[in-house]
């Protein structure tokens, strides 16, 4: 179990990639001032799940994403670097929020399965 709930939390922070195309309606969407490449570590605090990873994201006009289709994230970031995000996989879940500024971010995170849960927190720095 050490590795699954881990692996859905970095899914979605490393929360935080949706780099999908974009259709001619969401393109109309204003670029975020955080949209750009972020590497973002992931720290248990508490729980069994292994101690800490690091993980490339990508903002694209607010919208937080990882390119692993095998997780379903959701997660945005609003105009003042509000971060919020959601990772689900099989009957795994997990959620964090935080803050991002022009160069890094931090935040708090929780997971949960069937047989346990983690919590810690997460750091971030903009790779571009």
């Amino acid at each position: 179990m050490t590795g699954t709930i881990r692996n859905v939390v970095l899914a979605g922070f490393a929360a935080v990639t949706l780099c999908s195309s974009l259709s001619a309606a969401s393109s109309a969407i204003a670029r975020s001032p955080f949209d750009g490449v972020w590497s973002v570590l992931i720290v248990t605090d508490s729980g069994t799940c292994d101690r800490a990873y690091r993980y490339a994201l990508r903002i694209t006009n607010g919208r937080i994403g990882y390119d692993d289709p095998s997780f379903n994230v959701g997660g945005r970031v609003d105009a003042r670097g509000r971060a919020f995000v959601s990772v689900s996989a099989g009957g795994r879940r997990a959620s964090g929020a935080g803050q991002l500024y022009d160069d890094h971010g931090e935040g708090q995170w929780t997971g949960r399965s069937a047989t346990s849960a983690c919590s810690g927190h997460w750091e971030a720095e903009r790779r571009g």
